[in-house]
């Protein structure tokens, strides 16, 4: 019997989350990450072998409404390399291409930390849902377990189980999933700030094969800025360089 009615509880609770419930909270979920609809976010990506830094790149990353995102490399070695993404499009530029070079928001930047992992900063345009568990624990922390399907093309990852802050709905925990099914990554987030000031400020990027392996992208500084629509053109970005207004 208290199985049965625990049951009818845990369905009761979960018929409570509608799909516009659900978008919402993403919403919510997305300003933890993204506060500024057009910001420029200055990023770190370590990659840890036996806890040891073995390599480490900076970006910076311009994103806007409408799925639009651009990245520039920083590292010397890298200089010049830009990586823009227009909705399910997704170009690498070469300083020394005259042709952008279609790429998927999966190609590798430095460890585990793929293009589209930098240049997407949040769940709800990308991604639909349900909560699964309205009742779960996450490191000791109550959270809600969310399970996303992508609604648009060219997203980095099919299918995504979330944890989020029961609360608030700060991101603590994500499973990322390929389209065959396969778990690619684990991304763990860690956030700073109090109160409404609250960000995440780092992600930790875990694969189940190379266990003594971590890639660490680190938010350096986030802050709004705008581009101009014709910034997110490649063959204008080809010709021209970055001018914010």
């Amino acid at each position: 019997m208290q199985n049965l009615l625990a049951s009818l509880l845990l369905l009761c609770s979960l018929s409570a989350y509608a799909l516009d419930d659900v978008s919402a909270i993403l919403a919510a979920a997305d300003r933890f990450r993204l506060p500024a609809q057009s910001a420029r976010v200055e990023t770190l990506v370590e990659l840890y072998k036996n806890d040891e830094l073995e390599k480490s790149r900076e970006y910076r990353v311009y994103l806007k409404p409408g799925r639009r995102s651009l990245v520039l490399f920083q590292a010397p070695q890298e200089a010049g390399q830009k990586v823009l993404m227009v909705e399910e499009n997704f170009w690498m530029l070469m300083p020394k291409s005259s042709r952008p070079i279609r790429i998927t928001p999966a190609q590798k930047l430095l460890g585990e930390a793929s293009t589209g992992d930098i240049a997407t900063m949040t769940w709800s345009e990308y991604y639909q849902g349900t909560v699964t568990d309205p009742q779960a624990d996450y490191a000791g922390i109550p959270a809600l377990r969310l399970e996303l399907t992508s609604k648009v093309e060219g997203t980095t990852y099919a299918k995504i189980a979330l944890w989020l802050e029961r609360e608030t709905y700060a991101p603590l925990a994500a499973d990322l999933y390929v389209a065959s099914g396969k778990l690619a990554k684990q991304a763990r987030y860690a956030l700073e700030g109090a109160g409404d000031q609250r960000r995440v400020m780092r992600m930790t990027l875990l694969d189940n094969i190379q266990k003594n392996q971590r890639t660490e992208v680190k938010i350096l500084s986030l802050q709004a800025a705008e581009l101009a629509d014709k910034h997110f053109n490649p063959m204008f970005l080809m010709r021209n360089d970055i001018q914010e207004n």
